[in-house]
């Protein structure tokens, strides 16, 4: 992991939800500052999921180079943990040539895994105890999972109904039978302390709507580019458990086995790209470092980069004094 001699090694982190900007934003601070971008989203990793995913081109990187994009056969699983030990070395390499890791993305699980300099316990996993979970979840259904998860830790159930996912749900409860310790608590001692200094910049909307609608029209944009052939290119490969839970492609999977119209397909990928756009909103509102920047209250998108640029420019400078 990078670390200075006398102090906590400074890094820009830029989060928000899906279609805020992002990778604009990051991209002009890391040309700024000499600085080099990391990825933080969990589905950009993976080669052929292009559109989807949203992915930067080579026009939209601007020449600054990228880190942990585009480098996974898509019937790879990837981990959280697997993550943050390549983010941890991208970062240490970034700092060794005096450069600055700028991380960028709205997977807020690998960013604060890497941040936060989370250490991950192999002792917390169980081969029986997680199928036994899992058949529990197909017979009684996600509800009776949390309320399970509410009994012996309040604190994650409440962060876990919010994110509407299983899998973490039978992750904490998991942790929770193998080791006697609640998620919750392990998390709380597994944090080490962290070789960074971050600037957390958030990009989000003061009327939520203004994002939906940009959602909407993003995905329209992805259709034009060509988002059908990619959807019916990945779905018939042979897909992971992580790489299948990408939005844009399972969405249209109804419309290739005829069971519903593309323009149906295409409304429910609007739906659940929004749903996923709240979701990421809802925890990256937990964490008080972040400053936010709102895209509809700036008259253009240069004058919010001018904005954000300024501000990290100024949290740099006093993080190096």
């Amino acid at each position: 992991m990078p670390e200075s001699k006398n102090k906590k090694v400074p890094v820009v982190a830029v989060v928000g939800p899906t279609a805020s900007g992002k990778t604009a934003l990051a991209v002009a601070i890391a040309k700024e500052i000499g600085g080099e971008v990391i990825s933080a989203d969990s589905m950009q990793i993976y080669k052929k999921m292009q559109i989807a995913t949203a992915k930067p081109t080579v026009e939209e990187m601007q020449g600054v180079p990228h880190h942990l994009i585009d480098f996974l056969p898509m019937g790879q699983e990837f981990s959280v943990a697997d993550y943050a030990e390549l983010a941890h070395k991208a970062a240490a390499d970034i700092f060794a040539r005096g450069k600055t890791p700028v991380f960028c993305g709205g997977t807020g699980l690998y960013l604060d895994a890497v941040l936060n300099n989370v250490k991950f316990s192999e002792g917390s996993q169980s081969d029986e105890i997680n199928a036994r979970l899992k058949a529990e979840l197909e017979q009684f259904g996600a509800e009776h999972m949390l309320q399970k998860l509410a009994e012996v830790d309040a604190e994650s159930a409440v962060r876990l109904a919010a994110e509407k996912n299983p899998r973490r749900i039978l992750r904490a409860l998991e942790v929770y039978e193998t080791t006697g310790v609640t998620l919750t608590q392990h998390n709380a001692d597994s944090k080490q302390q962290t070789p960074y200094s971050a600037v957390k910049i958030g990009l989000g909307y003061k009327d939520r709507a203004n994002l939906y609608a940009r959602i909407n029209t993003r995905v329209d944009l992805m259709l034009q580019n060509g988002l059908v052939e990619e959807a019916q290119q990945v779905l018939g490969e042979s897909l992971g458990k992580t790489s299948a839970m990408a939005i844009g492609y399972k969405e249209l999977q109804p419309y290739f086995s005829g069971e519903l119209s593309l323009e149906e397909c295409i409304e429910n990928l609007k739906q659940q790209t929004r749903r996923y756009a709240k979701r990421q909103l809802t925890w990256f509102k937990r964490d008080a470092e972040i400053k936010w920047f709102f895209v509809d209250e700036h008259k253009s998108g240069q004058t919010l980069i001018d904005d954000a640029l300024e501000y990290a420019k100024e949290k740099l400078l006093l993080l190096r004094d």
